[in-house]
């Protein structure tokens, strides 16, 4: 294993789409893990919440299905080698960054309205709470990065635990969603390969 920061050249066509999401260079071991698991997940989500509610409209469990793919899918993706590598590398810098926590902003609206009856306050909280710990790790030194993120998502265990209430049926949604942003999109960390794999990914 060794630490590789240099970018494989993107894939024209279709697989230099996947190449925009996943990032250039991913095996097929990170990619396995990008889509099997989040499929998967979306599957359990929406049988958990027929079971727990069983009430919900056909939007609903639409929605709960795509928020668990991309929920998980993102917590993954951002975490692999591929992802850190793709997503930190030259020219992402604050705007970018904390552009892409902004727009999560919408997955706590559509929460909100179509699982809460429009609770602003809980928007509010979770959002405000979302910006602020973004900021924190975005503003941080390099090396301070990983333990301020880690600090700022214990933090917002605690608000979804003692202050926030869990959305019916996607009590698992808050926490899944400040680890993706926090803790595996933010940070900055170095991107190890598998030997004999760097620069290489799939073909």
């Amino acid at each position: 294993m060794r630490a590789e920061q240099e970018l494989p050249k993107l894939r024209e066509g279709m697989p230099g789409v996947l190449d925009r999401f996943v990032g250039p260079g991913a095996t097929p071991a990170e990619l396995v893990l990008q889509f099997v698991l989040p499929i998967g997940a979306a599957g359990v989500a929406v049988a958990y919440a027929a079971y727990a509610i069983g009430t919900w409209s056909a939007v609903q469990y639409i929605l709960c299905a795509v928020l668990a793919f991309d929920i998980l899918g993102g917590i993954i993706t951002n975490a692999t080698s591929s992802g850190k590598r793709w997503y930190h590398r030259a020219g992402q810098g604050f705007t970018q960054h904390f552009g892409f926590v902004m727009l999560h902003l919408v997955h706590l609206t559509l929460v909100s309205w179509l699982f809460l009856g429009l609770d602003l306050p809980w928007l509010i909280a979770a959002g405000g709470y979302l910006l602020a710990a973004g900021l924190a790790i975005i503003l941080s030194p390099l090396y301070l990065q990983r333990p301020v993120a880690l600090l700022m998502y214990a933090g917002s265990i605690l608000l979804t635990l003692y202050v926030l209430v869990p959305p019916p049926g996607m009590e698992w949604f808050l926490p899944l969603f400040y680890l993706k942003l926090l803790v595996a999109h933010l940070p900055k960390e170095a991107a190890y390969r598998p030997k004999g794999e760097a620069n290489h990914g799939i073909s």
